[in-house]
C-alpha cells in the first residue's frame, strides 16, 4: 500500500499534481477532512480492500479541519499505518503572478492582500513541510515539467535527494532574477549579436552555440563553471535545501547565457540531477 498526502500552499499545484497521480493509478480523494484520514486508511488497508495506491489532497481550504491534521497523523502513526507526505511548494512572487492572472482570491487573503495571505499560510504549513518526503518547488515549472517530476517520484521509484535545479538565462539590461541563487555573468564571451547571419537566432540554435564555444576563454569558464556545480550542488543537498536557481546571465539574454545554460543543463541531466530549464528574456528586444 503507498498512502500519499499531497499538500502544500495553494496555487503551487496540487490539482495538477492529483491528476496525474490518478493517471498513474491512484485513488485520490481531495479535501478529506484531516478527522476522518484515519478512518479512511483503516478501511483502505483492510485486507478485502483491492486499492494498493492513495492520494489525499489536504490543503488550507479545510479551514477549522485542517488544524486537526498533525493529530490525524500521529493517530495513523501509532496504528501502524505507513505514509508518506507531498508538499507543493512555490516562490511568493510567482504565487501573487498566479493568483493575479487567474483573477482568484488566495484562501486567507479574503481581510488582507494576496501576499500577506501567502505568507500567513505558508507560517501554518511550516512544519508539515518540515516532516515532508518530497518537497517539489514548483516556481519555474511548467504543467509539463511538473508532471514529469510526480511521475519520476512515484512511477520511477523517486530519486536519491529533494533537490530541484532551475537554470534561468536572462539578459542584465532587463534585471537579474530576484529568485536567484547563483549568478554567472557570461558577457565576456564572443557575441553572436554582431553576427548577420545569427543575430536573429538564439543559443537554442546549434550554430550559436558553437559560435559562442569556439573560443579558448569560453570552453574554460564552462569547464569551471561544470567544476564549481558540481562541488556546490552536494553541499546544498547536505544543507537540505529543496529548490536551487542558477542564473546565468548575458547583455540581452539571447545568445551567450542560453548557450551556456542549455549546454549545463544537458550536462547535470546526465549526471542524474532534477534539472529545470527557463530562457527569461531570450524572445525580448
Amino acid at each position: 500500500m503507498r498512502f500519499v498526502i499531497v499538500t502544500g500552499l495553494s496555487g503551487a499545484g496540487k490539482s495538477e499534481t492529483m491528476k496525474v497521480l490518478e493517471d498513474l493509478g491512484f485513488y485520490c480523494v481531495d479535501n478529506l477532512p484531516p478527522t476522518l484520514i484515519s478512518k479512511f486508511a483503516q478501511l483502505c488497508y483492510q485486507s478485502t480492500s483491492s486499492i494498493d495506491k492513495i492520494a489525499l489532497g489536504i490543503d488550507i481550504r479545510g479551514r477549522r479541519f485542517f488544524n486537526d491534521l498533525n493529530d490525524s497523523l500521529e493517530e495513523l502513526s501509532s496504528s501502524g499505518y505507513e505514509y508518506e507526505i507531498l508538499f507543493l511548494d512555490c516562490d511568493d512572487n510567482v504565487l501573487v503572478k498566479r493568483y493575479k492572472m487567474t483573477r482568484r482570491n488566495h484562501p486567507l487573503s479574503s481581510e488582507t492582500n494576496i501576499l500577506e495571505g501567502i505568507q500567513k499560510e505558508r507560517k501554518m504549513l511550516q512544519d508539515l513541510k518540515e516532516r515532508s518526503n518530497h518537497i517539489v518547488n514548483t516556481s519555474n515549472m511548467t504543467p509539463k515539467d511538473l508532471k514529469e517530476e510526480i511521475n519520476e517520484i512515484y512511477f520511477s521509484g523517486g530519486k536519491k535527494n529533494n533537490l530541484i535545479i532551475s537554470l534561468t538565462s536572462f539578459g542584465f539590461k532587463h534585471g537579474i532574477p530576484l529568485d536567484a541563487d547563483l549568478v554567472f555573468d557570461v558577457r565576456f564571451m564572443p557575441n553572436p549579436y554582431y553576427v548577420v547571419d545569427l543575430k536573429e537566432k538564439t543559443g537554442e540554435h546549434e550554430e550559436v552555440r558553437n559560435y559562442v564555444m569556439n573560443s579558448p576563454v569560453s570552453i574554460e569558464f564552462y569547464e569551471k563553471l561544470k567544476d564549481m556545480v558540481e562541488f556546490l550542488i552536494p553541499q546544498y543537498i547536505l544543507e537540505g535545501k529543496n529548490h536551487l536557481v542558477i542564473a546565468i546571465g548575458c547583455t540581452g539574454g539571447r545568445h551567450r547565457s542560453v548557450t551556456i545554460s542549455h549546454l549545463l543543463y544537458y550536462y547535470l541531466k546526465d549526471k542524474g540531477y532534477r534539472v529545470l530549464k527557463k530562457h527569461r528574456d531570450h524572445t525580448l528586444r
